[in-house]
């Protein structure tokens, strides 16, 4: 792996490395695509921190988003996700 996809990988991983963007991207896993505002009841917190975690999510590249009205849906961005999967699977082949 060259510099650049290192970076962008170890990238990636920063802005998966909290509790609650984890939790965000495996429900939009399951679920496919929700609307911001329903996160806030399941993780139990504000909804300025879960737009500061979207937010992250979003720059990081591993959130997509569609405006539905006044509410922004969020799904998973298949590319990033690609580039963990590969990263991951890199590390894992490591003996």
């Amino acid at each position: 792996m060259g510099n650049d996809e290192l970076t962008r990988a170890a990238a990636l991983f920063r802005a998966m490395g909290h509790p609650i963007r984890l939790g965000v991207l495996e429900r939009l896993r399951q679920e496919g695509e929700i609307c911001a505002c329903d996160f806030t009841e399941h993780f139990g917190v504000s909804q300025p921190t879960i737009s500061g975690h979207l937010r992250t999510l979003r720059e990081a590249g591993l959130v997509r988003t569609r405006r539905d009205g006044t509410q922004i849906c969020y799904s998973l961005a298949p590319d990033a996700l690609e580039a963990v999967r590969r990263m991951s699977a890199a590390l894992c082949a490591a003996e």
